[in-house]
């Protein structure tokens, strides 16, 4: 039998949540994950979803998207989730009924549930009440497998937002009425619950040993999820990030030479797939590395090796076809693109494993590998060069000097270097060219891009200069008094 501290209105009592339920003298409210049911019911919906991968890019594109921001919030995603999954995969909700009550058996709470049916046989006890922030569609299958159809279930409903946003005390209100919840012993272990522990008569708040969170499909790799979670010399490595920062470069350095711009852009899009999922490979390795040497626990995320290598090797040709078509030459691309990502591969095991100034130069590597390893199969004109080696020596830069100060250099300030370097090295090839290096459509767009991921940086350079002009001017402005001589 389980025991918990459960801190009180006055001090904090060592006791028994299952006597509790069992002997208290007003109704009893029990929330259900993670509490009578040891698993997220909500999860274990969605992770019934097949395709399973499928259901996880849907997901992946519901976080990158977050369409809950439109309708009030966080509280509000899980009902996106639900219900995009019950649109797009319609057999979802009959293989959760299958599914349910043998989630039942293995993740039910065999004490606590045993003390609820105890309760339940004496007639004369206050009600026992189930409730939960979940969908009342997904736990109810479970609450009859674990044998409690008998007691009340209050859940939200799954097709609308209006149960979330209203929150679970106020549903319960609404059901029961306040003087319910005054007698009531409430037992949770939810950080949602603050207004219904506050307002019961024994509020119980505790996490049970055994409960387990299971994140839906974190049992299936799929690339990016460790790299979101990642950080290298503080610079992050989240998708969005990432196809505004190296997709726009490789776009805008390669996309005026292409006949075929759509193909073009698919066909870069699956290389970026393929070189990051070995880029994450490495990041993988790199913090094994450093946890063994730190003796601290490893990264969660561990997929077998070959299964991001699949990834990218499957992107990779694709790229390769959308770039070069069914040819012999898309034949040798896909060797060419090999023979890079092992490269990459094996500089950034080295870059793991290296130390001092030797360290830093396997990461210069990897930063251009980043900016222009996608000229492997990409001809590049001469303004896209200056942008990638602008790009890289900005990096650098900003992360020496991250590095000196012991500040992680923010991506505002990489963007104005990189800006400021762009058009330093694109007056000078101009010089030595001619000016129709940087008098085309390519150069004009790499500059746009270029200003508009500094222009935070320069508006506040902007208004610095404004205001100083404004002080120079502003004793000027100030015309002596005449005096008078009366």
């Amino acid at each position: 039998m389980n025991a918990a501290v459960l801190e009180t209105a006055d001090d904090l009592q060592l006791i028994s949540p299952v006597d509790a339920v069992v002997t208290h003298d007003g109704p009893v409210l029990i929330d259900f994950d993670a509490m009578i049911y040891l698993r997220d019911s909500t999860e274990d919906f969605i992770d019934s979803a097949r395709p399973a991968l499928l259901a996880s890019l849907l997901l992946r594109l519901l976080e990158a998207i977050k369409p809950w921001r439109w309708t009030g919030g966080d509280a509000t995603r899980d009902v996106w989730r639900v219900r995009c999954v019950l649109l797009l995969f319609p057999w979802t909700k009959q293989r959760w009924l299958q599914r349910a009550p043998m989630l039942a058996v293995a993740s039910g709470n065999a004490p606590l549930i045993a003390a609820m049916q105890k309760r339940s046989m004496t007639p004369s006890n206050p009600p026992i009440v189930i409730t939960t922030h979940g969908f009342e569609m997904v736990v109810a299958p479970l609450v009859a497998a674990l044998g409690l159809s008998s007691l009340r279930l209050i859940a939200a409903r799954h097709a609308t937002v209006e149960d979330q946003l209203e929150g679970k005390f106020r549903m319960i209100v609404r059901r029961i009425g306040h003087e319910a919840v005054r007698r009531a012993l409430v037992l949770t272990s939810s950080r949602r619950d603050d207004m219904l522990l506050d307002s019961c008569a024994v509020p119980l708040q505790l996490e049970w040993s055994q409960a387990r969170r299971r994140v839906a499909f974190s049992d299936r790799y799929f690339p990016g999820q460790y790299l979101a979670h990642t950080a290298e010399a503080g610079e992050t490595f989240g998708a969005a990030e990432i196809l505004r920062e190296e997709f726009a470069l490789w776009v805008l350095a390669s996309i005026a030479l292409s006949a075929q711009p759509i193909l073009h852009g698919v066909g870069l899009l699956f290389l970026l797939l393929s070189f990051w999922t070995v880029y994450e490979i490495g990041c993988i390795d790199r913090d094994r590395i450093a946890a063994r040497k730190a003796a601290v626990s490893a990264p969660a995320v561990a997929p077998r090796l070959w299964v991001p290598w699949t990834w990218a090797s499957i992107s990779g040709a694709l790229a390769a076809v959308s770039l070069r078509g069914f040819t012999l030459d898309a034949a040798i691309g896909c060797v060419e693109w090999c023979v890079v990502l092992v490269t990459i591969f094996g500089a950034f095991a080295l870059y793991s494993r290296s130390v001092g100034s030797v360290r830093n130069v396997w990461r210069t590597g990897l930063q251009v590998a980043r900016a222009a390893a996608f000229v492997a199969l990409v001809p590049i004109h001469l303004i896209g060069a200056v942008a990638i080696g602008a790009h890289v020596i900005a990096k650098w830069v900003t992360q020496h000097v991250g590095e000196t100060t012991g500040k992680p250099a923010s991506t505002d300030a990489h963007a104005i270097l990189r800006l400021s370097f762009f058009a330093l090295l694109a007056m000078l090839t101009a010089f030595a060219t001619g000016p129709t290096t940087i008098l085309n459509w390519s150069a004009f767009a790499l500059l746009a891009w270029n200003l508009w991921r500094a222009r935070r940086k320069l508006s506040v350079a902007l208004q610095a200069i404004r205001q100083s002009v404004a002080a120079r001017e502003a004793p000027q402005r100030r015309k002596p008094q005449p005096v008078d001589k009366k």
